[in-house]
């Protein structure tokens, strides 16, 4: 997945490229959130100006589609949401974006006793094609109320699928993956990434959910990046190669369905394992990869395996604070060269 001789956009820019594409090519696609078309109520002030909510993420689309395909709605996570899941039955492709992550609380009922369960509960004859994209991650100093990672909880939940972007290219490609998907799609955007420019397609492509990709081959260990944390990793690996040691880069991509075997190839050449995870520790995604290596690669292992992650802890407000909290590319090289020995 190596792209090439092509423009560098910003990840926002992606995002809002990807909906314009897809809404273009299927009517029924439509977006609702708060704040995303310029507030709600004001359209009979003429008013279609939007300034794309807090984060510029559906800038421009109200101008393009109007009042009915983007939809803003009235703070309440749940009520919103529940109007999805019944529009996708009704062969819709609504696409939720909803603000920041830690709203998942707000509609978790509809989430997971709706969303996730409605196909399976009726064998079948019926289908919830919703996207929700939302946005997590410390370091931008929006406290613990804005900052929180949940994709661990939701990729618990059978029925949900859960991706996350490392990158503009991948963020489109999954973004329309995940519209054009029959099934509950989140796709969580860490907010260090908005900003970050790569080189992106201009026409639509997508890249298939469930599989992760290596964006940096290598022999002496593995390390294993969910969205920034990818960024992350590929930072540590540079300063590595220069002390002579040659890691492996695997940009997980997706958390439900989870790519594992890519994770127990990987490993099984390098033999040793570091996962980097911005989420708590606890039963998070970086615990869950540890348990299948070790359950079905522990013989190939040279090594105990490590997680560099947050501490259980909600995200601190302080700057200094924050900046300690995260996992970084100097924790990851601190790690590696402890287990390697190199110190």
């Amino acid at each position: 997945m190596t792209v090439t001789n092509t423009r560098q956009i910003q990840y926002k820019d992606a995002l809002i490229e990807s909906l314009t594409q897809e809404m273009q090519r299927d009517p029924t696609v439509f977006v609702m959130g708060e704040d995303i078309a310029g507030g709600a109520g004001r359209a009979h002030l003429g008013i279609t100006e939007a300034w794309g909510g807090p984060f510029g993420l559906t800038k421009g689309l109200i101008q393009q589609f109007g009042p009915s395909r983007v939809r803003d709605t009235p703070i309440s996570e749940g009520g919103f949401l529940g109007t999805a899941i019944g529009a996708a039955l009704t062969g819709f492709r609504p696409v939720i974006d909803l603000m920041y992550m830690d709203f998942v609380g707000v509609c978790f009922d509809q989430l997971i006793s709706n969303a996730a369960k409605i196909r399976y509960m009726m064998g079948g004859q019926a289908k919830v094609p919703l996207t929700i994209f939302t946005r997590f991650g410390a370091g931008t100093g929006n406290a613990a109320q804005h900052s929180s990672i949940y994709y661990g909880i939701l990729s618990h939940i059978p029925g949900l699928k859960v991706v996350v972007p490392s990158d503009p290219y991948t963020l489109k490609g999954l973004l329309l993956s995940a519209i054009r998907d029959d099934d509950p799609v989140i796709v969580c955007n860490d907010k260090k990434l908005i900003k970050m420019s790569g080189a992106v397609p201009d026409h639509p492509y997508t890249l298939p959910i469930g599989e992760s990709r290596i964006p940096l081959e290598g022999q002496d260990l593995t390390l294993v990046g969910i969205g920034y944390t990818t960024q992350l990793c590929l930072e540590a690996a540079q300063t590595l190669q220069s002390l002579g040691v040659k890691p492996e880069v695997v940009d997980l991509l997706s958390l439900s369905p989870l790519d594992k075997e890519t994770v127990l190839q990987s490993v099984r050449k390098t033999n040793r394992l570091v996962i980097v995870d911005e989420d708590t520790p606890r039963c998070g995604i970086a615990t869950d990869i540890a348990a299948i290596v070790v359950d079905e690669a522990f013989d190939f292992l040279d090594a105990p395996i490590k997680r560099v992650t947050a501490p259980h802890t909600p995200v601190p407000y302080s700057k200094p604070l924050e900046d300690h909290y995260l996992p970084s590319s100097e924790k990851i090289v601190r790690i590696t060269k402890e287990l390697l020995n190199r110190l």
